[in-house]
């Protein structure tokens, strides 16, 4: 099992890299929006490292961070979710869009990915919400948020103005403000994410 591979990137694919380290060439999946995608040949990486074996296939997927890599292992680890529906979902959005939309329960964000339906996307939130709850109190501001019934009709507000649910509910939880009404908290809302 490798850990990281560093070395220079010799060539792309679709979906993928040849990183030349010690005189071989570890053809390496990485996301599509990932750093190492985007590298320049012969531009020297250090790639954090998942082998994925099946009957018949030995694969190599990668990432430039642990973060990613982290947030790789726990999708994997949720039925019906393989390597190739967790890299369509890690090419999707960015590690804290995917982790917003997890722990705020917004299975439709997840939707974006390629090849992942409603019922995966579903999976996904309810059985890695609590694994990633923890981080940041993201959790915690979620329910305090969907508990002010002003916030509550707001975040409906601004979902139907084309907004996800974690998107709605990341911006109404910066607003410290308590019992507005729910225009009131769409207007701070939009005016906090630049819109007037």
């Amino acid at each position: 099992m490798f850990h990281y591979i560093k070395g220079n990137v010799t060539m792309k694919f679709d979906g993928g890299v040849v990183v030349e380290a010690g005189g071989i060439g570890y053809e390496i999946y990485v996301p599509d929006n990932s750093s190492l995608y985007l590298a320049n040949e012969k531009e020297t990486v250090l790639v954090y490292t998942a082998m994925v074996i099946r009957e018949d296939d030995v694969s190599i997927y990668g990432f430039p961070d642990r973060e990613t890599l982290d947030l790789f292992r726990k999708l994997m680890t949720v039925n019906g979710v393989g390597a190739k529906a967790a890299m369509a979902i890690l090419s999707a959005m960015p590690v804290c869009a995917i982790k917003k939309a997890i722990v705020f329960d917004d299975a439709a964000a997840l939707t974006k990915a390629n090849g992942v339906g409603k019922k995966l996307a579903q999976r996904i939130t309810l059985e890695l919400k609590d694994k990633l709850g923890a981080l940041g109190g993201l959790a915690e501001a979620a329910e305090k948020t969907a508990s002010d019934s002003g916030k509550a009709e707001a975040i409906n507000g601004l979902i139907s103005l084309g907004y996800s649910r974690s998107e709605a509910i990341s911006a109404l939880s910066g607003i410290a403000d308590e019992g507005l009404t729910a225009e009131e908290y769409i207007r701070r809302a939009l005016k906090g994410m630049g819109r007037k």
